[in-house]
């Protein structure tokens, strides 16, 4: 049975049904969460997508955070199962706990919107189990606030426990260590601000986002 993946929908998201279109071309099934309701509708994995959760009014997630959605995607990565935060959602997932540090303003202060190519630092993680260490993957961004940032133990500890799921070849937004994504201790939810979705079509430029989705729909 094909799984069915939830894809959390805040007022200002724009990135649900890209999700939605690209785990359906892998043939998985798709529900879309509304942020004021609890249910996750029998979902056996959840997309927090990008977009501009309430407008990234006070900071990106900040208010996204509180929404009861985000109370069950917690309770839902507690047992195990398989979340990621694309873009905005990798903001989210910041701003709620369940992944370290925070994104902030791109150095230079500039919106970046193009191809970015990842290289694969960790293959144990739901986005990368179809790849290994050291395969460089083209992934397009599109954003303003996504140079990662965190506090230098943190950063020690993502290091000494293989959580850097990703890193920019050529770091477009200033992160510390090039980090494009991590994933949490458990290492079943992952943040990443590189947009999968959007290579999922040869017209896009990519297939590359196939394999990272592909990757979390056999985790499912």
């Amino acid at each position: 049975m094909a799984p069915t993946v939830g894809v959390v929908q805040f007022p200002g998201t724009n990135c649900e049904f890209d999700v939605v279109e690209a785990v359906a071309s892998l043939g998985a099934e798709s529900v879309i969460l509304w942020h004021q309701e609890a249910d996750l509708g029998g979902a056996d994995a959840v997309v927090v997508p990008g977009g501009f959760a309430h407008g990234d009014y006070l900071r990106p997630g900040a208010i996204a955070r509180f929404s009861p959605v985000m109370e069950s995607v917690a309770a839902f990565a507690a047992q195990g199962r398989p979340v990621v935060g694309i873009c905005n959602g990798f903001q989210v997932l910041t701003e709620a706990g369940l992944l370290p540090g925070a994104l902030q303003k791109n150095a230079g202060l500039k919106f970046r919107c193009g191809m970015t190519e990842l290289r694969v630092e960790s293959v144990d993680s739901p986005l990368t189990s179809r790849l290994a260490v050291g395969d460089v993957v083209r992934i397009p961004i599109n954003h303003f606030e996504g140079n990662y940032t965190c506090s230098d133990e943190d950063l020690a500890r993502l290091r000494d426990e293989d959580r850097i799921v990703f890193t920019y070849v050529d770091n477009p937004n200033g992160s510390m260590g090039d980090i494009a994504g991590i994933c949490n201790a458990a290492r079943n939810v992952v943040g990443l601000m590189p947009h999968p979705e959007r290579a999922c079509h040869d017209l896009l430029g990519s297939t590359d986002g196939r394999l990272l989705l592909g990757s979390f729909l056999d985790v499912a």
